[in-house]
């Protein structure tokens, strides 16, 4: 059976009510964590503000899930020292299959996947990184340096071989893109193709009401976005700053919270919430 592509759409505005960078790091850190928690492919980030330049907060919010989401063994070769990332340690691990604990080539075996950083190229192919004592070898190929790949292993010897690998070859699951967005939201919603557009607003109508519908449609869609707003306006508040109904872009619009106790649900509450029901719901099938 064909996997399925999850992806997730937050807003840039999701850090605008946290002034300081401490708080905006935790805050992308909870974000990240849901994320591969229900194994989401990709998060989009999109301008939520069209006439606000938002470019600095999407550059962080990209900088700080794409550092997440990298095993740390790379983070040294693909990230430099940069003010933006000076609460990093404050991040939480992912302890995601692509972030392995196994440092040691003892405990490497043929057909395991590690992600690895190209370092030199040699007469032979080209040496990589994938976090254990030595670099491991890739035959015949002469890759750019500072190349971020994924590998299988195929020997292991008095030196550890390698040949590239896809990401969708590992069967489990390795972590998520991220995509930064300049175009509006129904743009992409509208236009990137997706089989199933869900929305999640307190508006929306409850999830169990609509929940027969959405496991059939889920059931068969390979490429599914799930919509979120942000803090100060939900979607239904976007897309009319847009000039557009919700509804147009989205088969869905749900409320995964219902009778909910506070005024507002922050971004990465109605994430870890939405997420969390749909999982329950969808995977049932």
């Amino acid at each position: 059976m064909q996997e399925k592509k999850t992806s997730i759409a937050i807003p840039t505005s999701v850090v605008s009510d946290t002034p300081h960078l401490r708080e905006k790091t935790s805050k992308i850190g909870l974000i990240g964590r849901a994320a591969a928690i229900f194994r989401v492919n990709e998060i989009i980030i999109y301008s939520d503000e069209l006439k606000t330049d938002q470019t600095s907060d999407m550059s962080l919010i990209a900088l700080l899930l794409s550092y997440m989401e990298t095993p740390q063994y790379l983070r040294k070769h693909l990230f430099k020292l940069r003010p933006e990332l000076q609460f990093a340690g404050i991040l939480p691990p992912l302890r995601t299959p692509h972030h392995p604990l196994n440092r040691t080539i003892k405990n490497l075996k043929v057909g395991d996947y590690r992600e690895g950083v190209t370092l030199t190229k040699a007469k032979e192919g080209t040496w990589v990184d994938i976090g254990v004592e030595r670099p491991a070898l890739i035959l015949d190929k002469h890759l750019p340096v500072s190349k971020r790949v994924t590998a299988k292993i195929t020997k292991i010897n008095n030196q550890v071989e390698i040949e590239l690998a896809g990401r969708d070859e590992t069967l489990e699951y390795w972590g998520y893109e991220v995509a930064l967005e300049k175009r509006s939201l129904k743009e992409i919603a509208s236009k990137s193709k997706f089989d199933l557009t869900i929305a999640t607003s307190k508006r929306g109508v409850p999830i169990k009401e609509v929940a027969d519908k959405l496991t059939e449609k889920w059931k068969f869609a390979r490429t599914i976005l799930v919509v979120f707003g942000a803090p100060a306006r939900g979607l239904y508040e976007i897309a009319k700053s847009e000039g557009f109904r919700l509804d147009e872009i989205a088969d869905f619009v749900i409320n995964t919270i219902p009778r909910q106790g506070t005024e507002t649900v922050r971004t990465e509450e109605a994430l870890i919430a939405s997420l969390g029901i749909l999982n329950h719901h969808m995977f049932k099938t």
